[in-house]
């Protein structure tokens, strides 16, 4: 099997899998609980708190545990909304981000805010320019993601805050980090910033919201003062204590693994332009990796004269798993949203492969997933039939 859909999901570290098995079995107790058993799972839940907070980077602040990366962002744009609406009522996003974002903005705006979508370019480059022009002295909330989920640009997240202060915004910085946690640096002037376990070989189920010291974001989820009152519920212990063994070691050769990663994505590339015309890379090309514009686990492209999801399915027939876009949106009808924002055609849109690289994808890999892409492209592309 080869698995280079790791933008959908990752395969967990054996280390995160004996972590979860020790408080699965052992250390059950609930950590809000007062005897011996409840206690060591609250020293646990702090233990992977604190991994993960070192794993981010982001400075001062409260690390709140979710249920996930889209709980994460709902929690920080509903409260923000709440938090804020007294300063103004402008909420600016890009058209490009992930739908746990893009849904919540949506509701805002049915509830009365005005939301702005600030376009992208056809690398699913976005313009400084527009997001300032977006900018003004009632915007209370800039949310935007610092690496795309399909194309894997690499957002301009670093001067937000810079430009927030310009405009005199009242408003707060999130950050949705999804992507690029454990690939990255995050931004360290973001007041908000999602991450989601599943996304760095930990477990699903488990996502952090980081809240910058001097934020006051009300509760999502109310009950029993869970999480120091900011999300009720039991915690979770094993996802969490998995979640911050995935963080650590995600944090060790972060760097490294970055750049055996781009070593990986610029062979595909190059034995797919070597071996097939009509392509159109949908991604910041391999110069742009070095450059910064696009991380490096991400390339999407289109095969024109297939369709995506016949690709994928043959490819998935020869041991191979990619995907036609972002999987936590695939259940819904329609073609891609961001592609669509990119400019892109609905038969560049149709063709549209993701290929997104782990930690346990190898160079050797490559070669195959060439050789089997070649070969369906070229054989749907003799039928003729999707021209």
């Amino acid at each position: 099997m080869i698995y280079i859909d790791n933008s959908a999901t990752t395969k967990q570290y054996p280390q995160v899998t004996e972590t979860m098995m020790k408080y699965m079995e052992e250390y059950f107790g609930n950590p809000s609980s007062m005897y011996q058993l409840g206690l060591d799972s609250e020293k646990a839940v702090k233990h992977a708190r604190k991994q993960v907070e070192e794993a981010m980077g982001a400075g001062n602040g409260t690390l709140i545990f979710t249920s996930g990366g889209t709980e994460a962002d709902n929690t920080a744009i509903f409260g923000a909304a709440r938090a804020l609406r007294r300063r103004g009522n402008r909420i600016i996003t890009s058209a490009v981000e992930h739908p746990a974002v893009l849904e919540c903005c949506k509701r805002l705006e049915q509830d009365g805010y005005d939301v702005v979508y600030v376009g992208v370019d056809d690398k699913c480059r976005l313009d400084l320019e527009r997001l300032e022009d977006a900018i003004d002295e009632n915007t209370i909330l800039v949310s935007l993601m610092q690496v795309n989920n399909e194309a894997g640009t690499i957002m301009p997240v670093d001067a937000v805050k810079d430009l927030m202060k310009k405009k005199n915004a009242p408003g707060w910085f999130h950050c949705d980090a999804v992507q690029s946690f454990g690939k990255l640096q995050v931004p360290e002037s973001a007041d908000l910033i999602s991450v989601s376990s599943h996304k760095i070989h930990g477990p699903k189920g488990a996502g952090a919201l980081f809240v910058r010291k001097g934020i006051h974001l009300p509760a999502l989820i109310e009950g029993g003062g869970q999480e120091h009152g900011n999300r009720s519920g039991t915690e979770n212990v094993p996802a969490i204590t998995g979640f911050g063994t995935a963080a650590e070691l995600s944090a060790k050769d972060r760097d490294e693994e970055c750049q055996r990663v781009s070593v990986m994505r610029r062979a595909l590339l190059k034995g797919l332009k070597d071996n097939l015309e009509d392509l159109i890379i949908n991604s910041v090309e391999e110069d742009g990796v070095a450059s910064g514009q696009c991380c490096s686990s991400i390339l999407n492209i289109s095969f024109l004269g297939t369709r995506g999801e016949v690709l994928l399915h043959t490819l998935e027939q020869d041991g191979i798993y990619v995907s036609t876009g972002s999987a936590c949106s695939s259940n819904k009808k329609g073609q891609s949203h961001v592609l669509g924002a990119m400019g892109l055609k609905d038969r560049e849109i149709e063709g549209a492969l993701r290929f997104s690289f782990g930690r346990f994808n190898e160079i050797d890999e490559m070669e195959i997933v060439v050789d089997k892409v070649t070969a369906a492209v070229k054989r749907f592309r003799r039928l003729g039939s999707f021209r």
